[in-house]
């Protein structure tokens, strides 16, 4: 890299936090309630995307004009009641936060999820006063594998040239995304999806989970 690294942007679901399952366990549970049949393992596949993506790989046209939105809201609501309190940080996330921002790096937030959400999310990790930028769905017209949350990261973070920004996330649509923004992505397996995949996306470095992301930090792109 011949750019120093001045920004880390870090995606949430997956990445930082074990919650993919309970996203996918939330979703199907959510279709069920209007009648629409989706395996578990499916959906988890299409998890990383945020609603207006993940929709329309399960619900018709006609259908999510109609109640897309109404679907959506009974899926958030029921994962906050049920799901969130049983979400947990990956090893190492708080050590990591701390070891960028150490190293002189910004700490950046992109997620799919709603503003409300990722405000919980980094009470859970206890990352709160470790963040120097949060983008979410609410900053972007269109979630991943589309670039806006990224760019809106970017806007964020002026004066930076797209080389001296990098981003961690576990899908590839977080690789396909920060791609179509310019940026250059490391993959976590965190979040399940296969490192074949991940590396086929772009990923340049692949790490088991944000602990072995800071163990192996001053061999990695990131330095």
């Amino acid at each position: 890299m011949s750019a120093r690294i001045k920004a880390v942007v870090f995606d949430i679901d997956g990445t930082l936090l074990d919650s993919v399952d309970l996203h996918a366990r939330a979703w199907v549970e959510a279709f069920a309630h209007f009648g629409i049949q989706a395996g578990e393992a499916e959906v988890r596949r299409q998890i990383g995307k945020g609603g207006d993506q993940l929709l329309p790989v399960f619900v018709d046209e006609a259908r999510l004009a109609q109640e897309g939105e109404r679907i959506e809201a009974y899926r958030s609501d029921l994962f906050k009641r049920r799901y969130l309190a049983q979400a947990k940080p990956f090893p190492g996330v708080k050590s990591l936060l701390r070891h960028v921002r150490g190293a002189g790096q910004t700490v950046a937030l992109a997620s799919s999820g709603k503003a409300s959400e990722v405000e919980n999310y980094q009470r859970i990790l206890g990352i709160t006063d470790l963040v120097d930028v949060v983008t979410t769905s609410d900053d972007a017209d269109r979630s991943k594998p589309h670039p806006d949350i990224f760019e809106a990261v970017l806007s964020k973070l002026p004066g930076l040239p797209k080389e001296a920004v990098m981003v961690v996330g576990d899908t590839p649509y977080d690789a396909q995304a920060a791609a179509k923004a310019g940026l250059s992505t490391i993959g976590v397996l965190c979040g399940g999806f296969p490192e074949a995949e991940l590396s086929a996306a772009g990923c340049v470095a692949i790490y088991r989970d944000p602990q072995d992301l800071l163990d192996g930090y001053a061999r990695s792109p990131l330095a």
